[in-house]
């Protein structure tokens, strides 16, 4: 059995010891499950080379990355809902054109045999993009990973322009890495995408990762612009405060604009348990009155389940 830990201040719940202790945590907080934004289900061809890139992270990044969730296909559905994830997007992304429409057939066909999901899209600058990413949304796609980094391509392209007004008219949001974390790419920074959001203003985003390293360049997005968010992939946990810290008022950072902070794990490709991640939140809502239990439900549960608009 978990020892159970002494409670932390304020008025939130003892965070999960381990994984197996986040289903407690949740009861504590009244809270039917974990809505998580950021999750990744790929084709198994696609996932395996993935994996086989993050088992050279230490050539990559300078640091070891050792899956943590390295399990069949359905063992991760299992072992999310063990956890008490009761919704999550699982977040497919292209590297190449005439990529994404295929990908886009596989996570619809995935989230409509798996109930916990829902589905999602991506999209590549290609002349097709505004093709396959409206019959997407009009499909009922819920979120569409954007990744700037592993994609090398300028969100500012031409061919995407029609796509970010298609998804600002839909409401549909965008979980975008557009961050320098956990290195450059050749399009990557917050002032990169802020040019996008400065000619969409309307454009619902979730900046993936909370835009690390740059975290109080994505809290001045978040300001600037009424329909972004921050997602606390990876944010916070001690395997990413040792490249990326937060800045040491990050609670206090938060206050004012708690209620668009989404959960996200990057789950399963993550280098530790999913409990170092809730903890992490944890950590915040107890260093700041102002935050508390009332923040760990949003950023659980209702922030992410409105943004899913479920």
């Amino acid at each position: 059995m978990t020892e159970r830990p002494s409670p932390a201040r304020h008025d939130v719940p003892a965070p999960p010891t381990a994984d197996d202790d986040v289903p407690r945590f949740l009861a504590d907080l009244g809270l039917p499950g974990i809505v998580d934004v950021h999750v990744h289900f790929l084709p198994e061809p696609v996932l395996r080379k993935v994996w086989a890139y993050f088992d050279q992270a230490q050539e990559h990044y300078g640091t070891a990355w050792p899956v943590q969730y390295r399990t069949p296909e359905a063992e991760r559905v299992a072992t999310l809902e063990k956890l008490g994830v009761r919704t999550f997007a699982p977040l497919v992304y292209p590297h190449k054109p005439g990529m994404a429409r295929w990908l886009i057939e596989w996570v619809t066909a995935f989230a409509a045999a798996t109930p916990d999901a829902v589905p999602t899209a991506t999209l590549y600058p290609e002349a097709d993009v505004v093709d396959y990413l409206g019959a997407a949304v009009e499909a009922g796609a819920r979120v569409v990973k954007v990744h700037v980094q592993v994609g090398a391509f300028d969100p500012r392209d031409p061919l995407l322009r029609p796509a970010w007004g298609l998804l600002a008219d839909a409401g549909v949001p965008a979980v975008v890495h557009c961050g320098h974390g956990p290195r450059p790419g050749v399009h990557t920074g917050l002032d990169v995408f802020g040019e996008v959001l400065a000619e969409h203003p309307r454009l619902p985003v979730v900046l993936a990762h909370a835009g690390m390293p740059d975290f109080v360049d994505a809290l001045d997005l978040v300001h600037r612009y009424e329909r972004v968010h921050l997602d606390t992939t990876m944010v916070g946990t001690p395997f990413s405060q040792r490249t990326a810290p937060l800045p040491h008022d990050w609670p206090a950072r938060l206050v004012d604009v708690a209620d668009r902070i989404v959960f996200g794990s990057d789950f399963p490709n993550i280098p530790y348990e999913y409990a170092e991640q809730v903890r992490a939140v944890a950590a915040w809502a107890a260093a700041d009155d102002r935050l508390g239990t009332p923040f760990l439900r949003s950023v659980l549960h209702d922030a992410p389940r409105r943004l899913l608009a479920l």
